[in-house]
C-alpha cells in the first residue's frame, strides 16, 4: 500500500527537476525513526510546532517506503536516529534505532541528553554501534527560556570532549531567534572546531538559515574552518545554499531529508525575514496557532509538491549557478556521507 499520495504534478516535478540531478545512490544523513509507543504525552516544547504535525510515528519500514515512493529508480541509504520530542522515551527509542541499524546494516546516531552521565553515553554508544551523537535544543534545562538557549546548554563541553576522544560524529541543531546570524552561535561553532578537532561536527539545516537574513556575518567569521560540514536538511533557500557552497565547497556540504517531516507537501516563502510554509488546505489539520504555517486553498494547492522535492530543487538551482560538476553533486549526495559514516560499496 502506498504511504504517500502522489499526483501527476508530483511525478512531473520529480522527472523534470529531481531525477536526473541526483546520483543513482544517495546517502541521507538526517532521518528520524520512532514508534508511537515511545511517546508519553503531548509533544509540547520550546521549538516550533509544525514538525510535530506531520507524522504520529515513523517506523524504519515507513522510512524505506517513503524513499521508494519519492525516489523511484534511486537507492537511498539513510542514517538513522530518533525523534527528538521532549515527551519521548529516549531509552526505548535509542534501542529501537540501534536494533534497526544493526538489522539493516545502516549507520546511526545516539540521541543524548545534557544531563546524561558520560559513562552511560559511552557505554550505550559502544553497545549500540552508534557513530556518534544527535543532540537537540529541547533537552536544554527547562529553566532556560527558548530564546536564550546556547549550544553548550544542550551539548555540554564534557560530551564534546567524549566525542572528540572517540572521533564521533555530532549532529547539531542550533537554537536562538537569529539562528546562524547570532554571534553566540557562530562563535561557539568555531570554538567547537578549534577545541575538539577529533570529532566531526555536522551543522543541521545550514544553521537554520532559512531566510537570507539568517546568515548575518556567520560565514565570514567561519570561513577559515577546515572540518565542519553543513547539512542542508529542511532548507529550501537556494541563495543560502549557494553562499555556504561558495565559502566551504561541495566537500563540506551534505544532503539530508528530515523524514518523516519533509515528506509533507509544502513550499516555503520568506516575508520580512520570517519563513512561512505554505501547505494544501486541510492537509495537516488545524495549523492556525503556528505562525510558520499558511494554508493554500484549492485549486492553487494542487501546484504544491513534496517538501523534499522543493529542498532538492533549491540545491539544483544553487549548483547550476555555481556550475558544480557531476562529481561535486556526487560528493554532496553520497561521497561526503560515505566518508563521514564509513560507508563502503
Amino acid at each position: 500500500m502506498a504511504l504517500l499520495s502522489k499526483t501527476p504534478h508530483d511525478c512531473h516535478f520529480y522527472h523534470e527537476f529531481i531525477k536526473d540531478f541526483l546520483p543513482e545512490s544517495i546517502i541521507d544523513c538526517h532521518t528520524h525513526i520512532w514508534l508511537h509507543r515511545f511517546m508519553s504525552g503531548e509533544a509540547a516544547g520550546r521549538s516550533c510546532l509544525w514538525p510535530q504535525m506531520v507524522a504520529r510515528d515513523n517506523s524504519v519500514e515507513d522510512l524505506f517506503q517513503t524513499n521508494l515512493e519519492l525516489f523511484p529508480g534511486k537507492k537511498v541509504y539513510p542514517v538513522l536516529y530518533s525523534h527528538v520530542s521532549p515527551s519521548l522515551d529516549t531509552l526505548q527509542s535509542n534501542r529501537y534505532v540501534a536494533d534497526c541499524a544493526k538489522r539493516y546494516r545502516l549507520p546511526a546516531l545516539y540521541l543524548s541528553r545534557p544531563e546524561e552521565p558520560l559513562e552511560q553515553i559511552e557505554q550505550n554508544v559502544a553497545e549500540g554501534g552508534f557513530c556518534g551523537l544527535k543532540v537537540y535544543l529541547e533537552y536544554a534545562p527547562s529553566y532556560i527560556p527558548a530564546n536564550e538557549i546556547r549550544i553548550y546548554d544542550f551539548l555540554p563541553k564534557e560530551q564534546l570532549a567524549l566525542a572528540d576522544k572517540h572521533g564521533w560524529v555530532v549532529q547539531l541543531h542550533i537554537a536562538r531567534p537569529r539562528r546562524l546570524a547570532d554571534p553566540l552561535n557562530y562563535v561557539q561553532l568555531l570554538e567547537i572546531e578549534q577545541n575538539y578537532p577529533g570529532l566531526q561536527l555536522l551543522v543541521a539545516h545550514l544553521g537554520r538559515a532559512y531566510a537570507d537574513e539568517d546568515l548575518g556575518d556567520a560565514l565570514e567569521y567561519l570561513r577559515h574552518t577546515e572540518k565542519t560540514v553543513w547539512d542542508f536538511t529542511a532548507n529550501t533557500n537556494a541563495y543560502v545554499m549557494e553562499k555556504v557552497l561558495s565559502y566551504f565547497g561541495p566537500e563540506r556540504f551534505i544532503y539530508g531529508s528530515d523524514f518523516p517531516i519533509f515528506r509533507m507537501k509544502a513550499r516555503r516563502v520568506v516575508e520580512n525575514g520570517f519563513y512561512i510554509n505554505e501547505i494544501p488546505a486541510g492537509s495537516l489539520g488545524d495549523v492556525s496557532t503556528d505562525p510558520h504555517m499558511r494554508e493554500i486553498p484549492y485549486p492553487e494547492a494542487e501546484k504544491i509538491t513534496f517538501f523534499i522535492y522543493e529542498e532538492i530543487a533549491a540545491c539544483r538551482r544553487a549548483a547550476h549557478r555555481l556550475q558544480l560538476s557531476h562529481s561535486d553533486i556526487q560528493k554532496i549526495f553520497y561521497d561526503n556521507a560515505a566518508r563521514i559514516f564509513h560507508i563502503s560499496g
